[in-house]
């Protein structure tokens, strides 16, 4: 375990200096995590280690997101984190969010004023649902297994994502486009991440849009994602990418 840790260690340092701006930062800067469907606060933590070594104060929440409505689950997650960053003094406030966890963002800061806000990244959300909810969805065993909340990711105009409004603060989108789950991507049109196509992750009014050759379930812990991650906070644009590396789509 111990040269595992020395490994991640050295790996954390070296992207942070590949990442400009991103070692003088006042801690008054805070970042809310928020992980995705069935999933908890340990798949965030490499990018929890990152946030931190980079100079910002970290919040990893943990929720039930198989026990309740996104509408509730947003309040449930979100307002306590925000809460505790006004308490430490928060001169800005960003996200960092995994799936699920950008819809509960979206539904947050549509309900809520939030003066600190600074900048949201999201790694794989479905921010114009996905088919897979729209085809499983009715099925009981995707209902015990996902929540309500997971039934209101549909690409019906009434889902909850497709009802709520365009981006109002500066957000960075990256998208997957490897699936190491080829029976949903069966069900999803276009290139997918093997729970989203690449197009639904889009958000009208998102300051940049990257794709990169990653999964969804791997995508918060995937060294490419958090450097641009980092460099989002940092500067609100997402490094460029070589013609010749992972494909970034024309806005």
């Amino acid at each position: 375990m111990a040269p595992a840790r020395t490994m991640f260690r050295r790996s954390l340092c070296l992207l942070l200096m590949l990442v400009p701006g991103t070692r003088s930062l006042a801690s008054s800067e805070h970042v809310i995590l928020l992980h995705g469907l069935a999933r908890t606060s340990r798949s965030m933590r490499p990018m929890a280690k990152a946030l931190q070594a980079a100079g910002y104060v970290v919040h990893n929440i943990d929720y039930p997101s198989r026990g309740a409505p996104i509408e509730e689950l947003a309040v449930r997650a979100i307002a306590s984190a925000v809460a505790d960053c006004g308490k430490a003094g928060a001169s800005r406030i960003h996200f960092v969010t995994h799936s699920l966890g950008g819809i509960l963002v979206r539904q947050y800061l549509a309900t809520h004023r939030l003066p600190a806000l600074g900048r949201v990244v999201m790694l794989g959300p479905p921010n114009q649902g996905s088919e897979v909810v729209d085809r499983l969805g009715p099925w009981r065993l995707f209902s015990a297994l996902n929540g309500p909340a997971g039934r209101q990711l549909g690409t019906g105009a009434g889902s909850v994502p497709n009802r709520l409004g365009p981006a109002t603060c500066p957000v960075g989108v990256i998208a997957g486009r490897q699936s190491i789950n080829w029976i949903n991507s069966l069900l999803i049109p276009g290139t997918d991440d093997g729970k989203v196509s690449v197009e639904r992750t889009r958000l009208a009014g998102m300051t940049d849009h990257l794709v990169l050759p990653c999964s969804h379930p791997f995508l918060m812990r995937d060294p490419a994602a958090i450097r641009h991650t980092l460099h989002f906070l940092a500067h609100g644009r997402f490094q460029a990418v070589p013609k010749t590396g992972s494909a970034r789509p024309t806005r």
